[in-house]
This record gives structure tokens, sequence and C-alpha cells, in this order.
């Protein structure tokens, strides 16, 4: 009996063995450097991150599928043990609400109170310009992840712990007006935008430029402050130059509105907007309106030739939380990521370290693609222009050739 008993321990043995390793191999996030840093072994027990995104008030259209992002990444990160088998990183998240002073205040209390190793966010490019230089003066690693306003990295009070992996309009917005020019024969627009709002502000300053450069003839410009709600004058001048597109650089809140009214107006044009319209709340918002809006992004459900962390991203994220994911989420579940990776590689919870770290990360594997951080800690990875058909974000060049994809972003 004891020659069958150790035969068969034998056995098991030989097969389990394989297939465990098959297992984890199998559950491993089809993300991270695993390759590149080796597991790291003198890490604390706990490491902690902060984040501070928008949650409620109108900004929570974004915030809300950043947070299930993160939480998502970290879900992952510490299931398949990427910061080492005794290490279990947590990333404490404070709201926004969209507000400068309150994005003050949560960078205040992550950084001295929670004594977090790094910051994702804020969600706004306005709380960044005011938030982010409390992290820098503290040494502390700040990661936006959806601020996209020309320059920010390099701004006044900013410094080399301050990061992004959100293309700055600078990188998105002179593509999509290429590929609208070429692709929807544009001649001549109308400009609106939000005057009051450092990202709008930018945008429209990157719009102008690139119009400019395609010889694009401007026949109006409009202005408006965060929290109108009524453009039907803005719209009646603009509308009245008879315009090709109009070109709009706003948030969500407003951009929602400014499609819909343009719309009763009986505008049936293309609408080409920022990266705050970028977003299935605006679809959704906006509904049978939205079809010809043109936007620029990072990120799209529907590239047509998406990487494998993306699918899976996807998937996993659906799973979860029953939604799509839009760009906002894959930009903060990246992110998460990202700075997991600094962390595992710098092998240790000192911020300069942490920061050397993350900005020697190259080539990295995403779901927004191969991904890199340039001498100005700013994004390299390519873009994509879309158009909204049938509900659905579009990659533009599909939309134009009469292509479709069934996986375009949906509206939920």
């Amino acid at each position: 009996m004891r020659v069958y008993r150790i035969l068969y321990v034998f056995l098991v043995a030989i097969f389990l063995v394989p297939l465990g390793a098959s297992l984890a191999q199998d559950t491993q996030p089809l993300i991270g450097s695993w390759d590149q840093c080796a597991a790291p072994t003198a890490l604390p027990d706990t490491v902690t991150a902060g984040a501070v995104l928008g949650l409620t008030k109108a900004v929570a259209v974004y915030g809300t599928a950043q947070s299930n992002a993160v939480n998502l990444a970290v879900e992952e990160i510490n299931a398949s043990h990427y910061l080492g088998d005794k290490t279990t990183f947590a990333v404490t998240i404070e709201d926004s609400a969209g507000d400068k002073d309150q994005a003050v205040a949560a960078m205040t209390k992550l950084i001295d109170e929670d004594k977090v190793v790094a910051v994702l966010g804020p969600t706004l490019s306005s709380e960044a310009l005011a938030a982010d230089p409390i992290a820098q003066e503290a040494g502390t690693v700040v990661l936006g992840v959806s601020n996209t306003a020309n320059g920010l990295t390099t701004a006044t009070g900013m410094g080399d712990y301050v990061f992004r992996d959100s293309l700055p309009e600078s990188a998105v917005i002179p593509g999509t007006i290429k590929q609208a020019t070429e692709l929807l024969g544009l001649k001549k627009v109308a400009i609106l935008y939000g005057n009051d709002d450092a990202f709008t502000k930018s945008g429209y300053d990157i719009f102008k430029q690139s119009l400019t450069d395609n010889k694009i003839e401007i026949a109006d410009e409009e202005t408006f402050a965060k929290g109108d709600v009524d453009f039907n004058s803005q719209l009646t001048n603009a509308i009245g130059t008879q315009p090709d597109a109009l070109v709009v650089s706003a948030l969500a809140a407003e951009a929602t509105q400014i499609i819909t009214q343009a719309r009763a107006l009986g505008y049936t044009g293309h609408i080409i907007g920022g990266n705050g319209f970028n977003s299935p709340a605006v679809l959704k918002g906006a509904g049978k309106d939205a079809e010809g809006l043109v936007v620029g992004g990072a990120w799209n459900y529907g590239n047509p030739n998406p990487s494998e962390s993306s699918v899976a991203f996807v998937k996993s994220y659906e799973a979860k939380y029953s939604s799509s994911p839009d760009q906002f989420a894959a930009q903060a579940y990246t992110g998460a990521w990202l700075l997991a990776t600094a962390i595992r590689c710098a092998n240790s919870v000192d911020h300069k370290a942490v920061r050397d770290a993350l900005a020697g990360i190259k080539d990295f594997n995403s779901p927004l693609g191969v991904f890199s951080f340039d001498e100005n800690r700013d994004p390299v990875h390519d873009p994509i222009a879309q158009l909204v058909v049938g509900g659905k974000f579009t990659p533009l060049a599909l939309a134009a050739s009469g292509e479709s994809t069934p996986e375009a972003t949906p509206a939920p």
C-alpha cells in the first residue's frame, strides 16, 4: 500500500505542478513590466498611493469611470502579486468635485496626512494647475490621468515630479483637424470655447492654430463660461456664417447642451469637439443629436487594431461594472499600473526612486498602446480620431470609408 501511496503522490506532483504554473500564467494581466523588472523584495507590507478624482457634481461623468478603473487595476495588481508576495497595493481616493480649492485640500491631505507614495489625478487640468505644485514642493510624484491642457507638465510651479499619461490636446487636436479636413472636406468653420477654464482655453488655442495650419477659414468665434446653460445666442451667430463644422472646446456639461441646442436651431453639420466631448456621458446626454460629432482621443473601444491589454481591460471592466469603459477609464487604469510599475522597478517607496523609475518607463504594454514618457514627462503613443455614428464613437477613417466596427464605444 505504501508503494501505491508514494506512486500516487508522485503522479499528483507531476500533473499539478505544471497545472498550477499554467493557472498562474493564465491569470497574469496582459499589462505591466513582468520581464523588465524583477519582483520587488524590499517593499513594506502595504504601499499606499492616492488619487484626486471628481466623483460628484458635473465632473463625475469623468471621475466615476476613473475611480472604477483604478479600483479594477488595484485588484489585478494585488491578485497577481505584482509588488511581491507579501505587499498589498492600495489607493486612497479623495473627491475634488471639479473644484480647484477642494483639489488642493485633497492633495494636501493625501501628502501630509496619509503619507502616500504618489498621487493619481486630479481629474481636470484647472485642478492640476492649482494642486500639482503642492506635490512638486513635497517631492511626491503626481500622475495626471486626464489632464490635457497644453504645457501642463512644464507650466510655472510644475517640475520633475509632475507626470501625465493623458495625451495633451496639442498631440490630439492637430491630427483630428487634419483628418477631418481630408475626409470631410472642411473649408470654413465657426469656433465656440469656454474662456474661463485652463483646459478649454488651451483647446481653443490649439484648435485655432490647427485650423490655420490646414488653411481653414474661421468665420466666427464665440465664448462662454463654465456653468452656462443657454448657448442660443452664440450658436445663432456661429450657425449664421454657414460653416462646414462647429469647432467647440468645452467640458462635458456644456458640450452636451451645445450639441442639443445647435440641433434645435436646425444645424445638421459636423461638430468637432475637444477632449471634453470624449465620453459616453456626452453621447447619452445628447442622444441622436450627437450624430456627426468628431472627437480626437487617446483611446477608442472600437480601435480596429487594439492591443491585447486593451481587449483584456475592456473584458475585465465590463465584467466588473456591467458597462463599457471610456477613454478616461483606460487612462486611469493605465495610470495605476504605471505607478505600480514604478514602485516595482524602484523596489522602494522612496519618492525620488519612484520618480526616477516612472520617468524611465519605455515601450510599456498598455491599453493605450505601446506607451513611453518623453523628456517632459508627457505620454508618447498614437492618438485616434473618432466620429459618432449610430450612437457610437467609431474611428473616423473607418466611418468615412463606409466601414464600421461592432466594438465602437456605445453610450451606456
